[in-house]
């Protein structure tokens, strides 16, 4: 009746492509994509599984009033990563509510260049592996589908608390990442996490479906390079509406550094490369309860830059299945 938010499909998008300026190499706390729908949900007690897989791309970089830079004119980035995670939800409850434990292990290409000087190149790899566990409580009642065959519908509030961690164990090289490209990011990220799902009751389908989800990142110093990336929180958010099988609508990412960027210790000047990313979209998710199964699919495209990449657009591809 309910999927985990490691099935979300697409959401750093505009961080997922940066040079190694603001966000050092993109790293945030989360599964690939982020999350969306049913964020707060955990399934029932089992084993299960997936696979998640993006595409995005960058072509400029905006300063921290928003303004494009003409020294990265000829930015042209591609990125393209899968992963595959397990879902473990054992039989027992705490304060009422499931626990879910999860882990991410990505792979994939990143391709192009940041200045016209440089060729265009490529590099693949192992990604870093990401791990998660969640405590979820459901406040509703649940009903059944108007549509045979679909899931029942869960009516009504549902919270989640939780504690993530990007293990730096991927492939990168500082001077790939100065060129923007970096399949790991060397770097340790430590993620409290806090979550909601609301669904009401019939509206103009079978219920409007409000989640969001905020993850506050906290990065240690990369030892290659002695940057210091600031505190970082990012909300993964969407509004939908459930039809049957179906859940479609409207989805975001809103991410913004709280302290500044360091180097040696050094404030970068002159604002502290604190970034700012809003990127916007929409959602579409297909349930296959026969198969115990979801398929999603989510598009976003930036909004908001600020010293962070600008003209990016990506969208991410999900599978969930109950092993």
């Amino acid at each position: 009746m309910r999927v985990w938010g490691l099935l979300s499909a697409a959401a750093a998008i505009a961080c997922a492509c940066a040079p190694a300026l603001a966000i050092e190499g993109s790293s945030t706390a989360g599964p690939i994509g982020g999350t969306d729908i049913r964020s707060a949900q955990l399934p029932p007690p089992g084993v299960y599984g997936g696979l998640i897989g993006f595409h995005a791309y960058a072509k400029q970089f905006a300063d921290g009033n928003g303004n494009t830079i003409p020294a990265f004119d000829a930015l042209d980035l591609q990125r393209w990563r899968a992963g595959a995670f397990l879902l473990y939800v054992p039989d027992i409850q705490v304060f009422g509510g499931s626990v879910g434990i999860g882990a991410m292990v990505p792979a994939g290409i990143d391709c192009g260049h940041v200045f016209a000087s440089m060729p265009k190149r490529c590099i693949s790899g192992i990604g870093d592996p990401y791990i998660e566990v969640n405590w979820s409580r459901f406040f509703g009642t649940v009903r059944p589908s108007r549509y045979p065959g679909a899931y029942p519908i869960a009516e009504g509030l549902t919270v989640a608390l939780g504690f993530g961690a990007v293990i730096p164990a991927g492939r990168y090289d500082a001077l790939d990442a100065a060129q923007g490209l970096t399949v790991g990011n060397n770097l340790w990220v430590f993620a409290p996490t806090a979550a909601f799902t609301y669904m009401t009751k019939p509206i103009l389908a079978e219920g409007t479906e409000f989640s969001a989800r905020v993850y506050w990142n906290n990065y240690l110093t990369n030892p290659a390079t002695q940057y210091s990336t600031g505190s970082l929180v990012n909300v993964d958010f969407a509004i939908t509406e459930r039809i049957g099988r179906f859940q479609l609508g409207f989805a975001g990412f809103y991410a913004f550094q709280i302290a500044d960027d360091k180097l040696f210790g050094v404030t970068l000047p002159p604002d502290g490369r604190r970034a700012e990313v809003l990127n916007l979209g929409g959602v579409l998710a297909y349930d296959m309860p026969e198969y115990g199964a979801s398929l999603k699919i989510k598009a976003l495209t930036f909004v908001l830059s600020r010293n962070n990449v600008a003209d990016s657009s990506g969208v991410v591809v999900g599978w969930f299945q109950k092993l």
